[in-house]
């Protein structure tokens, strides 16, 4: 395979990854004479913080989805190709992906993160992520395929483990996903399921700091407590998850709790690059940048959002928190200087203009950190409603989106509620195979798993 793009003799900026920060870059450098060329590996942009809705059948995956494609299609030498980047080679200003090599002027690393199991093949086999939607359709389909069986099996210690959701991870992913399944336990599953116990269903979040939300002011961290111990939600804090055996949660203190649904939002690492210096890469393997986001001993090459670390800016000498807004102011200002570097202006230094944080736990109840303010419950849970409604792509996917929640809120009814399970065609299975295969390029064998 190849890109199948030639050159036309304007700058080329290759940007690898379509999230907050890669797709902000891209739309920023319109109308601006280069040739760009965006990577990733799906064909669509996703939406992170409504994702735990697509897990707990609240919203459709096309409603918090928007192809690149149809971002980009009245807009003259922008590419897309679905792809995975498998190595960089700095000297050569090129790099290699699953579908071959490419060369680039200048290359943006927007690659993202992926969960961190922090090294226990154990947890990482057994335990389902919530990062993509990909992982959360895996997750609706676990959840709704266990309470089915729950009311077949034979077995009183098979259904505990069935009816027993264990969530690892007390950030907002974490308190949003077992807010949104204990709401789904009082109002759904009672009409759903009228022969189900749900008297026998425990939901479990384990944090292993000493409160929720640490990233947030402590008296969110106190509500968004109380809100989900009023849902009847169980938590532990201070409390890390060291195994999973025998259908069984091991904690640190020595306590088990059986399930089948051991969901895993416990924290993120940066997604593997190939190629660069090991001195480029600081704590969470994040490539360590200087205040334009360039690479630390590179010219042309940069990185943003969360696989970046910067310790240049004075509002976060610790790196700016792995969130969606960094990324995309980033990707603004990156825009701005690349084209002021061709046109022979000045770049202007990154300095991250914090927005506020939030969260929501269920239906009024919320917390939300805005300009030094502390919200929480109805009113928090409306602003929550309005930022994230107005940061979703597209007219057709604000409206979906926006009916969904209008008819979860006076009805609860939800029709999301299918174990859809794809199987793709032999043709494509054995396609996919080869791209992994092959097109390694010069990568030494030992190299390729770091891929």
């Amino acid at each position: 395979m190849s890109f199948n793009i030639e050159r036309n003799g304007k700058k080329r900026v290759v940007i690898v990854g379509g999230g907050f920060g890669g797709l902000r870059l891209a739309r920023g450098l319109k109308k601006s004479g280069f040739q760009v060329i965006l990577i990733d590996r799906n064909n669509y942009h996703q939406f992170p913080p409504l994702i735990y809705q697509i897990a707990t059948a609240g919203l459709n995956p096309s409603s918090i989805s928007f192809p690149f494609r149809k971002i980009f299609e009245d807009r003259e030498d922008y590419f897309f190709r679905m792809a995975e980047l498998r190595a960089v080679y700095p000297a050569d200003n090129m790099i290699q992906t699953s579908i071959g090599k490419i060369d680039y002027d200048y290359l943006v690393l927007a690659c993202g993160t992926t969960t961190n199991f922090f090294g226990n093949k154990n947890i990482e086999e057994a335990a389902i992520p919530m990062k993509t939607v990909t992982e959360a359709m895996g997750l609706r389909n676990s959840l709704l395929s266990s309470y089915e069986r729950s009311v077949t099996c034979s077995s009183e210690k098979e259904r505990d483990e069935l009816l027993n959701i264990v969530i690892v991870g007390g950030g907002p992913s974490g308190v949003e996903i077992a807010g949104a399944i204990a709401e789904m336990r009082r109002y759904v599953l009672p009409k759903d399921y009228p022969d189900m116990d749900v008297s026998r269903m425990h939901i479990h979040l384990i944090q292993g700091d000493a409160r929720l939300l640490p990233g947030m002011n402590e008296k969110s961290s106190q509500q968004a407590l109380e809100f989900l111990r009023k849902m009847n939600v169980e938590i532990r804090l201070n409390t890390f998850v060291t195994d999973y055996t025998d259908h069984e949660v091991v904690m640190n203190d020595g306590a088990r709790i059986p399930s089948r649904n051991f969901i895993w939002v416990g924290g993120v690492i940066a997604n593997p690059v190939t190629g660069l210096p090991e001195e480029c890469f600081g704590r969470g393997k994040r490539i360590l940048v200087d205040e334009y986001n360039r690479v630390k001993g590179q010219k042309n090459i940069f990185a943003i959002g969360d696989i970046a670390f910067m310790d240049a800016d004075p509002s976060c000498p610790k790196g700016h928190p792995q969130m969606a807004q960094p990324a995309i102011q980033q990707g603004a200002l990156l825009a701005r200087n690349i084209r002021a570097w061709e046109n022979g202006g000045e770049a202007v230094p990154f300095r991250y203009k914090d927005l506020g944080c939030m969260a929501t736990i269920g239906k009024n109840k919320a917390v939300a950190n805005i300009g030094g303010f502390v919200f929480g419950g109805f009113f928090a849970w409306l602003i929550w409603m309005g930022v994230h409604l107005m940061s979703i792509l597209g007219v057709r996917n604000k409206l979906f989106v926006f009916l969904d929640w209008v008819w979860s809120y006076f009805t609860y009814d939800r029709s999301n509620r299918m174990i859809l399970k794809a199987r793709p065609s032999q043709e494509m299975n054995e396609l996919e195979k080869r791209l992994q295969e092959n097109h390694w390029g010069d990568i030494a064998p030992e190299e390729r798993t770091q891929s």
